[in-house]
């Protein structure tokens, strides 16, 4: 049987540890607990938060506890590591909001019922009730100046600028892994890479405060695309969890146009699918590429997990009907969805011939080309092919008595507003 690290190292997720063998024997003598945690800087964790946490739900599927923390105090400070320039801070109010809406987002990736039941926590609890004179007397006088100096996430902000509020992140969060050490008897912490320094700060701590020398860190690597260009990001910006901030239709799009060159990547990364089936979907890139089997178990995967079969099926939905051009099976929110980068034009209500609607759209550039467009079967409204040149748009053609939709053409949808 395939063990854990070498599960782990065959999917790209290992970047870091601070002793593989000893990790690897603790993983495998033993049954741990480990931690990932997420500032609630939005109320919405988006697909960059996944790969960690997807990494800390194989523990658990190994029989291992994961501890998920959700970083209520440490989301009101910011954590600068490899950021240009300083976090807007959060009242307290907003990331208490943003802590309940990441909780329920949490739900659909990890158990929580299980023998080895997740456990999720809120470092607010904890480190509201440190003192100023305790975090200095009883933390910070085990950290060096020169050590946190020493910290490549602290060094690239020097140059910039760091306040001292950022700066004392790392202390935070190392004062978290020694909580969670004593609590609950973590003994791993894992995070992406740019969680290093903040990993072997608490590590460092630990020792220092406790004599702790059981505990461990590991390390995901940045996940990039092959053109280099950084993932997660579309020109609209993250690809959230919160079906309110990234449907599930624009989710699974999002997937399923991964390229070639990434998709087998992403299904080691993002999927619980083993081995010969990535290795059964590789072969079909190689040589079906047209088919996409790949990018479509991909999208089929990840949105069933965080959205659900419902979200999934939602998905499917608003995508054939895109593709078929068939909307009536859609409600007006869903077509909005699937449309959104479409071109939208406000005509006159008054306008109801479908000539004279085209060219004031401008769908078609004269009455003549809309006369042609129509007779060559060209335009469709609400995804129907219509050839009548004296037809008429009423109401029924009308979704909520607000928009239409027309397409000229294989692909390029207009849509139509009134005014």
């Amino acid at each position: 049987m395939t063990t854990l690290i070498e599960d782990l190292k065959y999917r790209g997720i290992v970047y870091q540890m601070t002793d593989e063998e000893e990790i690897e024997k603790m993983l495998e003598t033993e049954k741990i607990s480990i931690y990932c945690g997420a500032d609630p800087t939005a109320d919405s964790l988006h697909i960059g938060h996944l790969v960690p946490f997807l990494a800390l739900r194989r523990f658990q599927k190994y029989g291992h506890r994961p501890v998920i923390l959700i970083g209520g105090g440490t989301g009101m400070i910011g954590d600068p590591s490899f950021k240009a320039d300083e976090r807007k801070l959060l009242s307290e109010e907003e990331v208490d909001k943003n802590v309940l809406a990441i909780k329920d987002q949490l739900a659909s990736i990890f158990d929580f019922e299980d023998e080895n039941s997740a456990v999720l926590v809120n470092n607010k609890d904890w480190l509201k009730n440190i003192s100023l004179i305790s975090f200095l007397r009883d933390y910070g006088k085990h950290v060096g100046l020169n050590y946190m100096l020493s910290k490549d996430a602290i060094q690239t902000r020097l140059e910039t600028g760091i306040s001292y509020t950022e700066f004392t992140y790392t202390i935070l969060q190392a004062i978290d892994f020694g909580h969670l050490n004593k609590e609950f008897d973590v003994r791993l912490q894992i995070g992406g890479s740019d969680q290093w320094g903040n990993i072997t700060s608490g590590l460092e701590l630990m020792r220092r405060m406790y004599g702790t020398t059981n505990s461990e860190g590991l390390t995901i690597p940045l996940i990039t695309k092959a053109d280099g260009k950084k993932f997660g990001k579309t020109e609209s910006g993250n690809i959230w969890l919160d079906r309110n901030r990234t449907s599930p239709y624009e989710f699974y799009q999002f997937w399923l146009n991964q390229s070639d060159d990434d998709v087998v990547k992403f299904l080691k990364l993002f999927t619980f699918l083993d081995r010969d089936e990535i290795d059964n979907l590789q072969q079909s890139v190689e040589e079906e590429p047209h088919l996409r089997k790949a990018q479509r178990k991909l999208g089929e995967e990840i949105t069933r997990l965080i959205h659900g079969q419902e979200g999934l099926d939602e998905a499917l939905k608003v995508t054939d009907a895109l593709f078929s051009g068939d909307f009536k099976a859609l409600e007006s929110s869903q077509i909005k969805d699937a449309l959104k980068d479409a071109p939208s034009q406000e005509v006159d209500k008054e306008t109801t011939k479908l000539v004279d609607l085209l060219v004031e759209a401008n769908i078609s550039s004269s009455k003549r080309q809309a006369r042609e467009d129509i007779q060559n079967g060209a335009i469709y409204v609400n995804g129907e092919r219509q050839q009548d040149l004296d037809y008429e748009i009423t109401d029924a053609d009308k979704f909520d008595q607000e928009f239409t939709v027309f397409r000229r053409g294989k692909k390029k949808y207009t849509i139509v507003t009134y005014k």
